[in-house]
């Protein structure tokens, strides 16, 4: 009988422990609370006339021991424009996608949403089309991306083909 008492209380504590306090975000709730569900994958358009409306950047970044000055426009408002990424701050459902960049040869690199928005890694990454005054070449383009920021360029990605924003499993 006081095993059974022991246990009784024991339970009962366990559960007042994980048991939410008053006041206190559900954040397993607000992660299913994105009905209805956001399509993954996304696959963002990277066509001229899907940039063409984006307002356009100056970006200075150093590759290879090389410092490009390039011209073209901010991942976080191509995926905006395009509605991959909302235009207000993250929450819920949205923290847990992924931006995969790949490019041509098979490279690739990634971004969280987190990281791109504004109130949140307000990262500067960009899709550029122009550097040193002049489209990319062959082996750079036609689109390249820069992360300014980044210590070191591996993050870069030359001729990228597909940008893709996806949910984590």
């Amino acid at each position: 009988m006081v095993r059974g008492l022991h246990l009784s209380v024991l339970l009962l504590c366990a559960s007042a422990v994980h048991a939410q306090a008053p006041g206190t975000h559900d954040h397993a709730a607000h992660q299913r609370a994105a009905t209805p569900a956001d399509p993954s994958p996304v696959v963002v358009p990277l066509d001229a006339a899907a940039r063409a409306t984006l307002t356009r950047h100056s970006v200075e970044a150093t590759a290879h021991g090389q410092t490009l000055h390039c011209e073209g426009v901010s991942l976080a408002a191509l995926l905006q424009s395009s509605g991959a990424m909302p235009d207000a701050p993250l929450r819920g459902a949205h923290l847990d996608r992924y931006v995969l960049v790949s490019a041509r040869d098979g490279y690739r690199a990634v971004f969280s949403l987190g990281e791109l928005d504004a109130t949140l890694g307000n990262r500067g990454v960009y899709l550029v089309d122009r550097c040193d005054d002049a489209p990319l070449d062959a082996d750079s383009g036609p689109l390249r991306l820069l992360v300014p920021d980044d210590t070191r360029p591996a993050r870069g990605v030359r001729r990228v083909e597909r940008v893709t924003v996806i949910a984590a499993p």
